[in-house]
């Protein structure tokens, strides 16, 4: 007859590299929760004002890639263009842009705008 060993343990080791995968995946997307933008490097102008208060309410955003968002939500330029519509005139727009992204992509932008009548904008850059 066979001597069978009895199995009374259990080998944590894979168990502990799941968890440090998933505390890894968890880190890295709390970050960008927290961040709450879209990560772009904003251009540098001079001449910039601060905008001391708070007007934005909505944001519009040109990715390094060309793709627009409108508040963290990836949209095209006519869907944009459809939503602005429905908001009111005067509603205070934020644009945001790459350094890196296609400067057609931003004059387009800025067309739709003057084609709709939204004059209340606001161009985010960064300070030298």
């Amino acid at each position: 007859m066979k001597n069978a060993k009895r199995m009374d343990t259990i080998n944590v080791v894979p168990f502990i590299d799941i968890m440090l995968v998933l505390l890894v995946i968890v880190l890295t997307s709390a970050t960008f929760i927290a961040q709450g933008k879209i990560p772009i490097n904003l251009p540098q102008a001079q001449g910039a004002s601060e905008i001391t208060q708070d007007l934005k309410q909505v944001e519009i955003t040109i990715d390094e890639k060309g793709s627009y968002f409108l508040d963290k939500n990836q949209t095209t330029l006519e869907a944009l263009e459809l939503a602005l519509l429905e908001m009111p005139k005067d509603t205070a727009i934020l644009l945001r842009g790459d350094s890196k992204s296609y400067f057609e992509k931003f004059i387009a932008l800025i067309g739709m705008l003057n084609k709709i009548d939204r004059m209340n904008v606001d161009i985010e850059v960064e300070q030298p």
